[in-house]
């Protein structure tokens, strides 16, 4: 006998209980007996070991058991004390699935709510799901696994959806669900006393048989899910109350306090006169004491209201649900203040609206001397880089660190015009107008410059800046916050087009003027395109940019267009830009790119939706692929500039 088991005969239970004292693995069970037999113990000896270890081995899985299912409570009131001190619902559903997911350990879990207006079930909140259109599901009631669980208010589960035919399957349902790659799906009501407000999913990607205690402890903790849901949306209503009833107070107090506000509004104008305030100072301050929104509108957008309602007497009047006061200096109408939304207003309001129009006119009379003075200082700098590359660079410098301006860091030339619905046209009116329009982009634009450090000057029918490029800016980004700021401040669409990135525009004589003919071009571009309104650097622009960039950028313009399917190919060693190539030389058709290929048709399907979800759903409209076919041709001739 070994001398590891001693009188096996005798006590055929010892070694058995050693091992369940260590927590040894299932396998380690079979050794005893293999020593017994290995020293030539009897059969009556090797009996008792297998008894022995039939024994263990239930001792040991009732041992597993409760640990597990004290680890499972342990979880489930982690959980539902985590959720006691959430207070705001989506931070509540978030943190449902997370823990749902953890709990089950799945791949995927998700919550869907009944909606009992529109009678169905909708996707709310997922954990591990990567499908946007499964993200967006509605189930109707019993449809799919989560509406017949919604429907009949019972927990139900599958190994493998697809193949399950309990459920009603709609094309909507099993797409969202193939494109997540799900299998196994588990779904448990969340109940709130006999009323069913959603289903709680654990799902994964391979088939799984969910244990009856899985099923179990997800109910559970949909129990406590449900509950916390509750308390979410109850505190959610009790403040939704506080503030409307705060609100109200608040009315009441504003109501009681109208002289009062009507001092305080003279104190706060006259401070913003001092202090240099501008006219945004102005409305803001008026909007806040009069509990509204109050904005300034130019003379070309507010001259045919305020003549017809404001006169020349300066008094507030009605205009639909607005309030108008007129802003005017020696006989000239500069614009409006406009209280929107503010059918009823008292007369003490009133007159605080028409001094604060009052108050308007004088800053904008103080603030067009100022920039017309800065509009020429500004505008004779930029036109020298424009005009006079032989200017000494250190005299440049000068000039603009006098402006706030750093001629030795990286900027960005812009290109800007006026494109309105009415353009100037031919004739006295026409030449007024468009008078009218270089002044306005003129005053908006050295107004934009100076806020930015920056130049700008007015030429061509519009006007030119030149601004500074921050970390992170480039020139795209730069043309499109610039034509949204312009358009906004004009209340018309501003076209931008900007240049490549210039390192120190001083540094080198005929940089700037270069900068500005190929803004100038991207400009024009993006007009011939349809794109007025917008801004753009001429990488934006596709192959269109290559022909109107000073530099050719072939490298960047690969990487934009096809970048995403050279790395994939890259990264995995497949095949997708040859069949891209081969797909569009064979006229887009998979049957005639398979015999070019040499593959079956479902590969060649099977790798156009794969291009498909790296280069977006347009992919194959014909300005895209235009652009991508001419990508290729690219990538195929000069393989060292591709990324």
């Amino acid at each position: 006998m070994s001398p590891d088991h001693p009188q096996l005969s005798d006590h055929p239970e010892a070694p058995y209980l050693a091992l369940l004292a260590r927590g040894a693995p299932a396998e380690a069970y079979d050794r005893p007996a293999l020593l017994a037999r290995a020293d030539g113990a009897g059969p009556e000896a090797l009996a008792g070991l297998d008894a022995a270890k039939q024994l263990a081995l239930r001792v040991r899985a009732d041992l597993e058991g409760r640990r597990r299912r004290e680890a499972e409570l342990s979880a489930l009131f982690e959980t539902a004390h985590d959720l006691a001190g959430l207070r705001d619902l989506d931070a509540v559903l978030r943190a449902i699935v997370q823990r749902a997911r953890s709990l089950l350990g799945t791949e995927v879990a998700y919550l869907s709510l009944n909606d009992p207006a529109a009678g169905d079930t909708y996707m709310r909140v997922t954990e591990g799901s990567v499908a946007a259109r499964f993200q967006q599901l509605r189930l109707g009631m019993g449809e799919g696994l989560g509406g017949l669980v919604a429907q009949t208010a019972r927990p139900y589960v599958t190994a493998s959806y697809f193949d399950d035919e309990r459920f009603q399957h709609t094309t909507a349902i099993d797409s969202g669900v193939r494109e997540e790659g799900l299998v196994a799906i588990l779904g448990v009501p969340l109940m709130l006393g006999s009323t069913v407000i959603g289903v709680l999913f654990a799902a994964d990607r391979h088939p799984r048989v969910f244990a009856r205690e899985e099923i179990a402890l997800l109910g559970s903790f949909a129990a406590h899910a449900a509950v916390a849901i509750d308390t979410a949306n109850l505190l959610a209503e009790t403040r939704s109350a506080l503030a409307e009833l705060e609100k109200a107070n608040e009315t009441i107090r504003d109501h009681s306090a109208v002289l009062e506000r009507a001092s305080e509004v003279h104190d706060r104008l006259t401070e913003l006169v001092l202090r240099g305030g501008g006219v945004r100072d102005v409305a803001d301050a008026v909007s806040e004491v009069l509990a509204g929104t109050v904005e300034f509108a130019d003379a070309d957008s507010a001259q045919a209201a305020v003549l017809q309602l404001s006169g020349s007497d300066g008094h507030a009047l009605r205009h639909g649900e607005d309030w108008l006061a007129g802003v005017s200096a020696g006989g000239e109408l500069l614009g409006a203040l406009v209280l929107r939304g503010q059918p009823g207003l008292d007369p003490v309001d009133r007159r605080t609206l028409e001094r604060a129009a009052m108050v308007t006119s004088l800053l904008l009379l103080a603030r067009r001397s100022a920039g017309e003075a800065e509009q020429r200082v500004r505008g004779e700098l930029l036109d020298d880089l424009l005009d006079a590359p032989g200017r000494d660079p250190r005299l440049l410098r000068e000039r603009a660190t006098r402006l706030r301006a750093d001629l030795d860091a990286p900027h960005v030339v812009l290109a800007a015009r006026i494109d309105g619905p009415h353009p100037g046209g031919a004739g006295p009116g026409g030449a007024a107008r468009r008078t009218a329009e270089r002044r306005r982009i003129g005053s908006a634009a050295v107004y934009l410059a100076a806020t930015r450090h920056g130049l700008a000057s007015a030429r061509d029918g519009g006007t030119v800046l030149l601004l500074p490029l921050g970390p992170g800016d480039t020139p795209a980004e730069i043309a499109r916050q610039t034509a949204k700021q312009l358009s906004t401040a004009l209340h018309e669409p501003v076209t931008v087009g900007a240049s490549a990135v210039l390192a120190a525009p001083a540094a080198t004589p005929t940089a700037v003027a270069t900068a500005y003919a190929e803004a100038r071009r991207c400009l024009e571009a993006l007009r011939l395109l349809g794109r007025s309104g917008e801004g753009a650097a001429a990488q934006d622009l596709g192959f269109l940019g290559l022909l109107l960039a000073d530099s050719r950028d072939i490298a960047g313009f690969v990487d934009r267009t096809i970048g995403a399917v050279v790395a994939y190919d890259r990264k995995r060693g497949t095949d997708l830009v040859r069949t891209l190539d081969a797909y569009f030389a064979n006229g887009m058709s998979p049957a005639r790119t398979k015999e070019h290929l040499h593959v079956h048709v479902n590969t060649v399907a099977q790798r156009v939706e794969r291009i498909g979800r790296l280069l977006g759903p347009d992919w194959q409209c014909p300005a895209r692929a235009l652009e991508i076919q001419l990508a290729l041709r690219l990538h195929v001739a000069a393989p060292a500039m591709t990324p």
